[in-house]
């Protein structure tokens, strides 16, 4: 069959699908992945075929606009409910018609039609018009993907990067709605979806299976996934950094135990700079009898005063191999940050960057047993971070709930595992578009 995945122009949501990309490609099924032009040379970086279509994302001036409304929501300026883009909610009280109405009111325009325009819609409703794929993988954030699959048939699903909130929200805003009289409920997000069918000359309609996907592939692990009733396809994550070499030093054993520390760096490439202070965090295990591989960059770098002797910075390492050497991992809550550390069984403190996801992966991990979190970044002081860290390397608990975690992944069924269960799923749902 022909599998299409799509994704806006992030690296790292690519590198979320590359591996069932392959999984598919080695089981003989053609694959391509089509987003804007500006992931092109990293998506042919995978050895996988790109489309470009659209224009060039921008992720850059979009993540500054992004970054200014964080700073209103940590000034205090603007709560969460006021902008609108706050998608981890769950408190019921909360949880009224209008503040859902308003969160999918305002993430319908601010991220889920910034990060899929027209032109891309366009563009890729083209190529799937005359390359007719039988399935479309999906960024759940990249709401081309059921657009154009609704418009050529195809079977659909999305691949998710981490958990999913977009599905716990969709949820609640569908129960109220129900409750509300037929005149009185408006869907932002239905309405869009709609349109962009419209506007691509298609004649069929949004049915709900364009916001969740006709089925979801989900690579966390059970006890870290959301409560949403929705067909999940479990599959193991499989880590994947993009090209890389293994340096010389990572080969030999550490003399001390090793800690990671990284903030990601997908904040850096949009010159965002970091949430938190990197000369505060490197300075609270400056006095750590560990050894400290930290990756900076030459500008987050010029930041520091002066680098701990106990500290090894690296612009990049794959962490697929540094997180298997090292006895904690000290982040930011990327998503492969996140996962490449529990498909390793490596204790995490996270020190949450505010956006999307972060703070429910976060719970999700002192839940697990796995790691901790700092609960107030803006406050953060090098006495709770080395205390937090301290506490990581001195009890077992916590190597022991992440090797539970690890033990959880491994049970999952592998990309190459589940291809036949795609197949399956890919012939029962194709036509019904």
């Amino acid at each position: 069959m022909r599998v299409l995945f799509t994704t806006f122009a992030a690296k790292a949501h690519l590198y979320t699908q590359v591996p069932m990309a392959w999984a598919l490609h080695t089981a003989g099924h053609e694959v391509v992945v089509a987003s804007q032009p500006d992931l092109v040379a990293d998506i042919t970086s995978t050895g996988l075929t790109a489309v470009p279509v659209g224009e060039a994302f921008d992720l850059e001036s979009g993540m500054r606009t992004l970054d200014g409304i964080l700073g209103d929501l940590a000034s205090g300026r603007l709560t969460g409910a006021q902008v609108g883009l706050d998608m981890s909610e769950v408190r019921p009280e909360k949880l009224t018609w209008e503040y859902v109405l308003h969160v999918f009111s305002a993430m319908t325009p601010v991220t889920f039609q910034n990060h899929c325009p027209a032109g891309m819609v366009g563009d890729l409703a083209a190529f799937a018009m005359d390359w007719r794929p039988d399935l479309v993988l999906w960024d759940p954030l990249t709401f081309a993907g059921p657009v154009v699959a609704k418009a050529c048939g195809a079977a659909h699903a999305r691949m998710l990067f981490g958990p999913d909130l977009v599905g716990r929200m969709r949820a609640t805003f569908l129960d109220l709605a129900g409750r509300r009289p037929a005149e009185l409920r408006d869907d932002p997000l239905a309405e869009w979806l709609g349109w962009t069918l419209e506007q691509l000359g298609c004649a069929a309609e949004f049915t709900e299976d364009m916001v969740l996907g006709q089925w979801t592939i989900d690579q966390l692990p059970p006890s870290m996934r959301l409560a949403v009733d929705t067909p999940y396809v479990p599959v193991r994550y499989v880590p994947y950094n993009g090209p890389a070499v293994v340096p010389d030093w990572l080969r030999e054993p550490p003399e001390r135990e090793r800690v990671c520390l990284t903030l990601g760096a997908s904040f850096r490439e949009v010159a965002l700079g970091d949430q938190a202070s990197i000369g505060d965090m490197v300075d609270a295990v400056a006095d750590l009898d560990v050894e400290v591989v930290a990756t900076l960059d030459e500008g987050q770098l010029k930041s520091l005063p002066v680098v701990p002797d106990n500290v090894r910075v690296v612009d990049f390492v794959p962490l697929n191999s540094l997180l298997p050497t090292c006895s904690a991992v000290v982040h930011h809550s990327g998503s492969g940050t996140f996962s490449t550390a529990l498909a390793h069984g490596v204790p995490q403190l996270i020190v949450p960057n505010l956006m999307w996801d972060s703070m429910d992966k976060a719970r999700a991990l002192e839940a697990s047993g796995a790691g901790l979190y700092i609960r107030d970044v803006d406050r953060l002081s090098g006495g709770e971070l080395r205390g937090q860290l301290a506490r990581l390397l001195d009890e077992p608990s916590f190597t022991a709930g992440a090797r539970r975690v690890r033990r959880e992944m491994l049970g999952m069924p592998s990309p190459n595992d589940a291809v036949p269960v795609l197949e399956r799923l890919t012939a029962e749902h194709r036509g019904r578009s």
